[in-house]
Parts: C-alpha cells; structure tokens; sequence
C-alpha cells in the first residue's frame, strides 16, 4: 500500500507544508514572514496571526503541486514543539481538525528531531550510529542518532544558542533582521583573525554563548566611542572574526565528542547549518580527518515541512501515532540524558 502524507511545519515564522509518498518528497512549500523586519526580532502574536492567514493557502499549494487530493492522505504530520506557543497551535489545531474530518490519524513530529532527519531526504543518508551537530536560533546540541527514532542529546547550550548569537551581534552591528545570513555574507569578504574575542570552554559537551554576546557588546562599545565609525570601517573584519569564533566554539565540543565515541559519521542540521563557514570547517574536517561529513541541502536547513514528513513518515512506519489530546508542547525535548 502506498503511503501519503501531509506535513504542517508552525514553530516559528515559517509557515510550511510538504506531500511525502513512500518517501519521496514531492513538494516542499514555505510562506515567509516579513512583517517581523521592522521589529528586529520575532513578535510570537504576530507569527501566530500570520500563520493563520497563510495555512490554508500553503496546504493549498502542497496539494496542488504534489498532483493529490484530501482522499489520498494515510495520515496528517505536524511539529508540537519545541517553538512558539501560538505558532504550533495555529499547526497543530489545522492538522487536527483536517485529519479527524478524513478519519485518518495525525502524528507528533518532534522540530529538532526533523532537522536531524532531514538528512534523509536526499543522497547520501547517514549510517548509524552518527553524531548531528543540531544548531539554530532556538538551539544548539550535540545529539547521538541511534536510528530514525532513538536519539539522545550528550551535550547542549546552558544559556544563549549559536543561532541567537549571531543574529544578536548582526543587531549591535545595525544589520537588519534576520542578520546571521548578513554576517556570513560580510565575513566572507573580511578577515577572520583581525580581532580575538574570548570563548568560555564548558564542561562534557556542553556549550555557553552567552559570555561572547558580551564580549562582543563591549568590544564595539569600546571602539566606537573611540571611533564612532569603526563598525562601518571594519564591518567585514568583525563578521568574519565574530564567525570564525563561533564556529570554532561549536568544532571544538564535536571534535571532542567524535574522538571520545570513536565515531565518525557526522552531520550538521538546523538554520545555523546553511552558514558558509561551519560548511567549510566541516568540509575541512573530511579531508584532514577522514569524518564522514552529511550537510542538508540548503531548503532543508531553515524551518521547512519536508523535513516533517520526512520524520513523520518513519513515524507512521512504526506505528507512532498520537491521539487526539495532542496538544502543543513549546519545550520539548529530544530525550536523552546530558
């Protein structure tokens, strides 16, 4: 029997939805939301109300893109959590009513565990065991993949996440939101090693960004009241310096980690994979260690529902449906033990 679902990705900003057959993605839909530009940062009522303009169009589209009809689906997929309260409301409550009008179930998708798994979109796909670095606005773990629903998180961020600090610095450094693509933008055109910003090294595998949020704060500080144009001077040197710093701090835990576990199967998933020098260091690490690296293609980075249903479809696979208390869960978790 052939198997179709519909995924429904609501977490953040992103409103998403994606057809998955036997598999295979056959479309992959995302509506944006600008309206948060002018406010620097996410406004959670705002995502909230803008997912439920956008839902029915996106759905929409999927259907008709993927060539189905509402008789079709075995199941509806949608992200409970982590993320926005009212954002995964908006999601989980579509799936819901959708699925109970068709008789059909409706399945839990955890958001860090389909950023994992969107790894297995596409050739080539991880063997296990493998170790996924998962980095994003929201979070930043060093997670041990077991197999498509055993994972255990060994190592996360105490305080700020990656993702967090670079769209932090973009705003200190008057770039619009959202400002991490912008850093990897300018840090490709400046030099990594023009300033040193100083890293606090946390125990086991965990990580702290919060102390080079600051370091940065007062660095810029400093400089400017000295030279009120030092920003727009050497804009391209402190985004590459910023950038090499916080990659280096995330590649030093999982460098740790995978001559600890012997394992060398690596792969990176979430927002912060699209930048250009994590890519880079972890293709480095490829050719001078011998690390089978796996980096999502770029659609399957940011929120997206392809990586849903591609978590949901092994879900469904396995039996693994949720009831209909299903609710949101804002901080779930992927489970394991730190």
């Amino acid at each position: 029997m052939s198997v179709t679902l519909l995924a429904i990705e609501s977490s953040c900003d992103e409103t998403a939805a994606a057809v998955i057959q036997d598999g295979n993605i056959l479309c992959n839909i995302v509506a944006s939301q600008s309206i948060h530009e002018k406010y620097g940062g996410i406004v959670p009522e705002l995502a909230s109300r803008a997912h439920q303009q956008h839902i029915i169009p996106v759905v929409s589209q999927a259907f008709l893109q993927a060539n189905i009809q509402k008789k079709d689906l075995n199941a509806v997929a949608c992200t409970t959590g982590p993320g926005l309260l009212g954002a995964l409301l908006v999601g989980v409550s579509f799936s819901k009513a959708l699925a109970s009008s068709l008789g059909i179930p409706v399945i839990k998708v955890n958001h860090m565990k389909a950023h994992i798994l969107a790894h297995f979109i596409d050739e080539p796909r991880p063997a296990f065991p493998f170790i996924c670095m998962t980095v994003s606005g929201g979070h930043t773990q060093l997670v041990l993949v077991k197999s498509h629903l055993e994972m255990d998180v060994i190592g996360e961020t105490q305080d700020d996440a990656v993702g967090e600090a670079f769209d932090k610095t973009a705003k200190l450094l008057g770039l619009p939101y959202p400002g991490g693509p912008l850093i990897d933008k300018y840090a490709q055109l400046g030099n990594p090693n023009a300033f040193l910003f100083p890293t606090v090294d946390m125990p086991g595998y965990n990580y702290s960004f919060s102390g080079i949020k600051t370091a940065i704060l007062y660095f810029l500080k400093k400089n400017t009241t000295i030279d009120p144009d030092f920003i727009e001077k050497n804009l391209n040197d402190i985004c590459a310096s910023v950038q090499f710093a916080l990659v280096d701090i995330l590649m030093r835990k999982l460098k740790r980690a995978v001559r600890e576990t012997g394992i060398t199967r690596v792969a990176i998933a979430g927002g912060v994979s699209a930048n250009s020098g994590l890519r880079k260091t972890m293709e480095c690490m490829r050719e001078e260690k011998g690390w089978e690296v796996f980096i999502p293609d770029f659609q399957y980075c940011t929120d997206n529902a392809g990586m849903i249903a591609m978590a949901a479809y092994y879900q469904f696979i396995n039996n693994d449906f949720a009831g209909w208390d299903l609710s949101p869960e804002p901080r779930l978790r992927i489970g394991g033990i730190v």
